[in-house]
């Protein structure tokens, strides 16, 4: 029972990570949505960090996937392609998905908050999975796992909560629907703890490649494009060091890993 409660209280924890948007809230809307320009800048870098420095190479492991090679590149493309799909799907004029998330109040680009909440629901899932079954293992893995979460979590929220201003939602909104999206991985945590490590083993080794993938065609398709919309000197600088400094705290949280 120790175990559930400070495995549970760790997810929490984490979970409440994405609240970071509350930073902003006394801020006028017109100057959040300026800066959710940067959050993008710095989401490139983050989501692609994060997929070709962490969840890409896990793909491959040995002992973590037990997928060849082909399999888990196909799996990886899938999630890409799943990715494709969904955000279509959002956009097709003659569909009830784009009667719902376009209506006559609708403003921004909806679909765009929906893949990035789509595929932050799937990583934080996995993230509560894995913080449950380091508890299984043992209290002081399952703590060193809660603070390697919690600190990849912390730059991935600012660069979602920047994805959604810059779809369309207010900041309220956005501070809920992030909080909303990180909350999935109590339920990632409750169901590691109930099926334990082999069940959990098989969830991440599909769920896994499929969020990489998801957050490259997020990157790549739909926020560099809007990156691209300042052809200003000072813009490409900014952009650059921002996709940059993503791609570095990526990179530098392996060593908590």
């Amino acid at each position: 029972m120790t175990t559930v409660i400070f495995a549970l209280a760790s997810v929490v924890a984490v979970s409440l990570v994405s609240l970071v948007g509350l930073v902003t809230i006394a801020l006028d809307e017109a100057r959040v949505r300026r800066l959710a320009t940067l959050f993008i800048s710095f989401a490139v870098g983050a989501l692609l960090g994060d997929a070709f420095i962490h969840l890409i190479p896990g793909t491959f492991e040995t002992g973590t996937s037990g997928k060849a090679p082909m399999t888990a590149s196909l799996s990886i493309l899938a999630g890409m392609l799943v990715f494709f799909i969904v955000e279509k799907l959002l956009q097709h004029r003659h569909g009830v998905l784009h009667d719902y998330f376009h209506g006559p109040e609708a403003g921004g680009r909806p679909e765009l908050a929906v893949i990035n909440v789509l595929g932050d629901a799937v990583h934080n899932f996995i993230d509560g999975a894995v913080i449950g079954a380091s508890y299984l293992v043992s209290p002081t893995l399952g703590v060193s796992t809660t603070m390697a979460v919690l600190l990849h979590e912390i730059p991935q929220e600012f660069g979602d909560f920047g994805i959604l201003i810059h779809s369309g939602l207010s900041v309220r909104r956005a501070i809920l629907v992030n909080l909303g999206s990180a909350s999935v991985a109590i339920l990632g945590t409750a169901l590691s703890l109930l099926a334990a490590s082999v069940a959990h083993e098989a969830v991440t080794s599909t769920l896994v490649p499929l969020t990489a993938g998801g957050f490259v065609y997020l990157a790549a398709a739909d926020l560099i494009p809007e990156l691209q919309h300042d052809h200003s000197l000072r813009a490409l600088i900014v952009q650059t060091l921002l996709i940059s400094l993503g791609i570095a705290v990526m990179g530098l949280l392996t060593l908590v890993d």
